[in-house]
């Protein structure tokens, strides 16, 4: 069956943008004619292909169709990029002449605050929509048809996906010092750790809770279950330990030789609860197994700066 590229194009905008109205914009068309064209492609598909809410969400029809939308307008641009300026219709817009391609990537906070940008910055000719979530989840983010390559903990690949290794982000437990006075006095004991405050990134952060887990099936006690303080921005987190609101997972720490300057430049103020403890995450990229120079171009990128700045898994 042969699909309307401007269909296709109307859904991943409205999908993308979030309404019809954002959707429209975008397009420099009316609301109108974007629903429209999203009729006219449910007429075609033979069902619902969005959900009318807010922001719109795409049915699972929907998402089978917005991968087929992304990868028909990712070719289209690197087509368009190829042939020049006379193709692009739009000189103005990069230095080749060619319009930049969008890349939507999935990637945790962490990895984005302390290594990813730099790595982005090297390629160019590309326009970066960053999802963030966490590293367990961004993978989820693939077979939605919401993002072309994902950062993520799961080595194993989804369906239509290469998976290929990164490095380690490894966290140590940690605290202010004054944090080390008042809660531990007599060390990271697992008394102290039930009752001094914790701080977590968000409530699927699972770090500090992997280190009390570890910790206390090695004593052969209950796991502490402490108060906790819910910090979801990286540098705040941070902030947050320095400041002694509560102990925390410090991270991720540079490979030798490389630095991570959010973590290194407070790292005086704070202590390690234990020396000998760290907890690791090993990350992979997960892309769409699709034939395209921009996303080998993004994953080089990707994939040179982790191997700068991670720990080797």
């Amino acid at each position: 069956m042969r699909w309307d590229s401007g269909q296709l194009e109307a859904l991943a905008a409205v999908v993308a943008e979030g309404s019809f109205e954002a959707a429209a914009r975008s397009l420099h068309v009316t609301p109108s004619a974007v629903s429209q064209r999203i009729r006219a492609l449910e007429n075609a598909a033979g069902g619902v292909l969005v959900r009318r809410t807010r922001p719109v969400e795409p049915t699972e029809p929907g998402r089978t169709l917005l991968r087929l939308a992304r990868q028909v307008e990712l070719l289209g641009a690197e087509a368009a990029r190829e042939l020049g300026p006379a193709a692009s219709g739009s000189p103005e817009d990069s230095p080749d002449g060619a319009r930049p391609v969008t890349v939507p990537l999935a990637v945790n906070a962490d990895s984005l605050a302390a290594w990813v940008m730099p790595a982005l910055a090297r390629v160019d000719g590309v326009c970066f929509d960053l999802h963030t979530a966490d590293q367990d989840r961004t993978v989820d983010l693939l077979p939605a048809g919401a993002v072309m390559a994902a950062i993520t903990s799961q080595r194993e690949p989804v369906q239509g996906c290469s998976s290929v290794p990164l490095g380690v982000m490894r966290y140590r437990p940690a605290a202010a010092r004054s944090v080390v006075g008042r809660w531990f006095p007599d060390g990271p004991t697992i008394e102290a750790l039930d009752r001094a405050p914790m701080v977590v990134f968000a409530r699927t952060d699972d770090l500090q809770d992997r280190w009390l887990r570890d910790l206390a099936a090695a004593a052969g006690g209950p796991v502490p279950d402490p108060p906790r303080h819910h910090v979801p921005s990286t540098a705040e987190f941070l902030e947050a330990i320095r400041l002694g609101l509560g102990w925390g997972m410090w991270g991720p720490i540079a490979r030798p030789g490389a630095r991570f300057p959010l973590v290194d430049d407070a790292a005086d103020d704070v202590v390690m609860l234990d020396d000998d403890a760290a907890v690791d995450v090993a990350l992979y990229l997960q892309q769409w197994k699709l034939r395209s120079q921009v996303l080998d171009r993004v994953a080089d990128a990707l994939r040179a700066e982790a191997r700068r700045t991670l720990l080797p898994l």
